[in-house]
């Protein structure tokens, strides 16, 4: 399945049994997400039974590492969820190591409740330097500190990096021109960086206009990927509160347009498409 062309393989483990050791979901996604000698993907999403919510989710990278949270991965585990009549919920509660999130029908779209967006940096998280004032700000009465315009050398360039999670790390950047920018060099580079200690996604962006953002992501543990929902969302609450876009806006990725709400309740509303692309099995014991 793929959502904007950030594609995943899905693997249903309610119809058939499968093990939960993360060493070895480890090792099966780093064969199965191999372009060469596996069937290609991002990551791989696990679908299990939950004892608190309908559903539950688990996320690998290509890398092996896992994940708390997958914004295009959530769409495409509702939209499986609702083609293959597991579920008659317009909107389903699905178990994350992130929390609970709710994605819900929206025509041909899924929209999901991402939750409140996370400042502090300790929850992130960032290491920052005593050295920089981080900012703080109430954000619905809840005192927040804020990472925002962090300075960040990375060998010849400084960067000013905003801090936010959505129940995974990010990092959004501001550029003149995203389209041009060396993503593939500066992405690992940012993504390892000492200051973030569970590693981090990174953003770049481009602001268009106050409702449109042009964006492109490297995904920890992944490599730049075609979109990211969970980075759309970071960086629509990043620009924002920098003044430099309204709340609701468009992201524009590589693989297609998101659609992201900061709402007045403080949680941030994601709405995207969700495709099938083929199905079938693979001999999980193969060589790869």
């Amino acid at each position: 399945m793929h959502g904007l062309g950030n594609d995943f393989i899905l693997i249903d483990c309610i119809k058939q049994k499968f093990g939960t050791k993360s060493s070895e979901l480890g090792k099966l996604s780093k064969k199965l997400c191999h372009r060469r000698f596996g069937i290609g993907a991002d990551q791989i999403l696990l679908l299990y039974p939950s004892r608190t919510a309908d559903f539950k989710m688990r996320i690998f990278n290509a890398d092996g590492s896992e994940v708390e949270m997958c914004g295009n991965g959530i769409r495409c585990l509702a939209g499986y969820v609702w083609s293959r009549r597991l579920s008659g919920k317009a909107i389903l509660n699905i178990e994350t190591p992130a929390g609970i999130i709710k994605p819900q029908k929206k025509g041909k779209l899924v929209r999901v409740d991402m939750g409140e967006p996370i400042f502090e940096p300790e929850k992130i998280p960032v290491k920052t330097s005593s050295k920089f004032k981080v900012q703080s700000s109430k954000i619905k009465n809840k005192n927040s500190k804020l990472i925002i315009g962090y300075p960040l050398k990375i060998e010849d360039r400084e960067f000013r990096i905003s801090c936010v999670s959505m129940g995974n790390p990010h990092a959004v950047i501001v550029v003149d021109n995203v389209m041009d920018f060396p993503v593939t060099y500066y992405g690992p580079l940012l993504e390892m960086h000492e200051i973030f200690p569970k590693r981090t996604n990174v953003e770049f962006i481009e602001i268009l206009n106050p409702s449109e953002i042009k964006m492109r992501v490297w995904e920890r543990g992944a490599g730049e990927t075609m979109a990211c929902g969970t980075g759309a969302s970071a960086a629509a609450v990043a620009s924002s509160l920098k003044g430099l876009t309204e709340k609701n806006v468009t992201v524009h990725l590589t693989g297609g347009d998101l659609t992201i709400e900061w709402a007045e309740n403080n949680h941030v509303y994601m709405t995207g498409p969700a495709e099938e692309a083929f199905s079938g099995q693979i001999d999980i014991s193969f060589r790869g």
